[in-house]
């Protein structure tokens, strides 16, 4: 088939929407937008929780029962959420990037269980939390250029 305006082609604007046709929860650049900024900001906590906290395990016979217990519940919560998502994410990038999430998430619930004195996973949550925003960060791309090339297709 010819070109369309601006040179693009046909096929190159069927591949661009095939793009991110495949994307089940992050399904647009708005909610690819929303999952970023949570990422950077949960990246922003492990990399201050590293750099000043070194982690307790959870005890009953404590002082600080109801904040770890609280604490314990948020992060079930998520992780849970997360597992959720990713099973109900449907191409790779999305997968990689709740797998990435959801694993960053169940080391929080560990560390919270356990405790963490030298920081082992508290390194991996930022690793994975790093990991995830570039992950992200590419979705949000195939999001932008799929709505670029959605606006200069002729009507």
């Amino acid at each position: 088939m010819g070109s369309l305006t601006l040179g693009i082609s046909a096929e190159q604007v069927e591949a661009a929407d095939t793009i991110t046709d495949g994307f089940a929860i992050i399904n647009s650049r708005k909610r690819a937008i929303i999952a970023l900024i949570h990422s950077v900001f949960f990246l922003g906590v492990a990399g201050v929780q590293l750099a000043i906290s070194h982690a307790a395990p959870l005890s009953l016979h404590q002082g600080k029962v109801v904040g770890g217990a609280v604490l314990l519940g948020v992060y079930v919560i998520v992780t849970t959420i997360l597992l959720t998502l990713l099973q109900y994410s449907r191409c790779t990038k999305e997968r990689v990037y709740f797998a990435l999430c959801s694993a960053s998430a169940a080391f929080g619930l560990v560390r919270i269980l356990l405790g963490d004195p030298v920081l082992h996973a508290n390194i991996l949550r930022v690793l994975l939390l790093l990991s995830a925003v570039m992950v992200g960060t590419g979705i949000l791309r195939a999001h932008s250029s799929n709505a670029e090339s959605s606006e200069r297709e002729p009507r």
